[in-house]
């Protein structure tokens, strides 16, 4: 692992409430295991996430964070709106300093998947997901957020891609970390377990598909 210091590492999360997250995994599994396995994925993205050489720990949450925050964190609820104005209010409650925000949907994740972003030669990173979307984004500026996400259509097989073209547009040099596969269907989940065979996740979801 490098030994850069970032300013500030986000994950951006919802409350595991059954009905409320994963609901793409319902059939073949309840809301209730769905619910499960996504807690799970929250362990996983925050345990690695907390390994990363960092100032400042937040967590962006949806819902009452209070069984969630890890120690040494803080927390920023998330503002009503789309996901774009989610991430743009996370990233304006990061301190100074670069900042790579993370989702809670690739609990495979590695500290070193992130600490590859060299601010020092880049103005921004991303990170593609294997579905056309992003699992990571971050700035050298966390100011530049506004500007770089705003207006993105979230949430489609294009989303990398438009991502992408408009930080290149604003003229900021973008790094691109590593391709990783978002827990969006039980296929999905499969794959990523398979990945990360002893995780929290790979254990949940061993546990619910075997019930």
């Amino acid at each position: 692992m490098r030994d850069r210091l970032l300013g500030t590492m986000l994950v951006i999360a919802k409350e595991p409430r059954p009905g409320y997250v994963k609901t793409r995994l319902v059939p073949p599994l309840t809301h209730e295991q769905a619910a499960e396995i996504a807690g799970a994925a929250l362990w996983d993205t925050l345990r690695a996430v907390g390994q990363v050489p960092a100032r400042d720990l937040l967590l962006a949450f949806d819902g009452d964070h209070s069984h969630w925050r890890p120690e040494g964190w803080r927390s920023t609820p998330q503002p009503v709106g789309d996901l774009d104005t989610r991430l743009v209010a996370a990233f304006a409650a990061a301190g100074p300093g670069p900042a790579v925000l993370v989702g809670m949907d690739t609990p495979q994740v590695q500290a070193e998947n992130i600490t590859a972003f060299d601010p020092s030669r880049y103005d921004a990173c991303l990170g593609p997901a294997t579905d056309g979307g992003y699992w990571a984004i971050g700035f050298t500026d966390p100011r530049h957020a506004t500007a770089g996400i705003s207006g993105i259509p979230m949430s489609t097989d294009r989303t990398g891609a438009d991502q992408l073209r408009r930080l290149s547009e604003l003229g900021l040099q973008v790094q691109m970390l590593d391709e990783l596969t978002d827990v969006d269907t039980i296929e999905s989940a499969r794959d990523v377990a398979r990945i990360a065979s002893g995780s929290t996740f790979a254990a949940a979801l061993a546990k619910a598909v075997h019930r």
